[in-house]
């Protein structure tokens, strides 16, 4: 049976039914079921459930315990991915990320406790939404079968809020640091009268940070006013390379900016499309290494600007998948898992434009985004 993950077989219906009967009848597993809040199920060594407590099922929206018997915690969840592959749950490319896929058959094959972080997309009430998970699996014996007890506590709230909260000290810091540097420079050069336009202008993004931020945190487009301005690409790719010339991600390595720059100008929303463009930009020189570079290139195609970003690191097939799903981090700590989801967020539903990549070993990664010459 075909699968790039976890083992693919299933337990026949008798056998399903025989460890169905064992769970149901242990004294110590239902205490536990009726005991402990969060989602609470029993897997056998195939992964298919065999006991939930009610909150799951409630929480799930399942009326009864027997339709979900049997199935895969992704199937049971409603996971997007859990029918990719014929054989289910646990068998898919995207299985290979999944926080809880690894923490179940972490905790089978080493029989010891584990702790992932999940994130998932779900089908719930027709519409897809994006759920986080914290899941605790931990393996038992009983009458020499072998279940293992899976813990899943809803983290999504948290999970918002910590993301929210440090892209937006991250990026109000980095535009703290130029006004305080800007002041700097003005105290020393008070004849310098551009200075104190530089100084307005970072105040106005300022607050119009914040306006993003506020998006980010309601995720809805009315609680943004866009303002269009017609912009010059020159003046665009002037204002990426003042925005990295001293920033911290970029320390050590060096912004290659396009040799020739369309002479045209396109209408938009200016902090937008800084802040998609400064999110790649800044992913870009994260996964580089010191002395390494990262290109920036635009290019008009017809009634569209293309910009691309490129660094030579080739991003693991098994995270492509997720690139851009919120919530989603290859680095440690919460409150990941932001920046590429608004970089899509901004650039498509705002902007209207359209965000893609490419990445391999031999051609690096490309990141880029299409815009009409006039955003609505």
């Amino acid at each position: 049976m075909k699968t790039y993950f976890a083992p693919a077989e299933r337990c026949t219906d008798k056998e399903l039914q025989e460890e169905i009967r064992l769970v149901s009848c242990n004294p110590v597993i239902d205490g536990l079921m009726k005991s402990l809040s969060g989602l609470i199920a029993v897997l056998d060594e195939h992964r298919q459930v065999l006991a939930v407590n009610d909150t799951t099922l409630k929480l799930l929206g399942y009326a009864d315990a027997n339709e979900v018997l049997g199935l895969r915690p992704g199937e049971m969840l409603r996971c997007v991915h859990a029918h990719e592959e014929p054989e289910g749950c646990g068998t898919t490319k995207s299985c290979l990320t999944c926080g809880a896929a690894i923490a179940i058959v972490a905790g089978l094959e080493k029989n010891t406790p584990q702790e992932r972080l999940c994130a998932a997309t779900v089908i719930k009430d027709g519409e897809e939404i994006e759920i986080c998970f914290q899941v605790r699996s931990y393996p038992i014996t009983y009458q020499n079968h072998r279940f293992l007890l899976l813990f899943m506590q809803d983290i999504t709230n948290q999970q918002a809020w910590a993301s929210l909260e440090r892209v937006f000290f991250h990026d109000i810091n980095n535009i703290l640091t130029g006004l305080v540097c800007t002041a700097d420079l003005l105290s020393q050069e008070a004849g310098e009268h551009n200075r104190v336009k530089t100084l307005q202008q970072l105040l106005l993004r300022l607050k119009k940070e914040i306006d993003i931020q506020r998006v980010l945190s309601r995720t809805k487009k009315e609680c943004y006013q866009m303002v269009l301005h017609p912009l010059p690409i020159l003046e665009i790719m002037q204002e990426l390379g003042d925005f990295f010339a001293s920033h911290p991600a970029a320390l050590g390595k060096s912004l290659i900016l396009p040799a020739a720059i369309p002479p045209v100008s396109i209408t938009t929303d200016f902090s937008l499309l800084l802040r998609v463009l400064t999110n790649m930009v800044t992913n870009a020189f994260e996964a580089t290494d010191w002395d390494g570079e990262v290109k920036i290139g635009i290019s008009q195609e017809g009634n569209n600007i293309a910009f691309t970003v490129w660094n030579a690191q080739a991003i693991p097939e098994d995270i492509r998948l997720r690139i851009f799903q919120r919530h989603f981090t290859t680095k440690p700590g919460p409150g990941r898992g932001i920046g590429t989801f608004s970089m899509k967020l901004f650039g498509e539903d705002f902007l209207k434009g359209k965000i893609d990549f490419t990445s391999s070993a031999e051609e690096g990664t490309i990141f880029r985004f299409t815009l009409p010459l006039a955003s609505a």
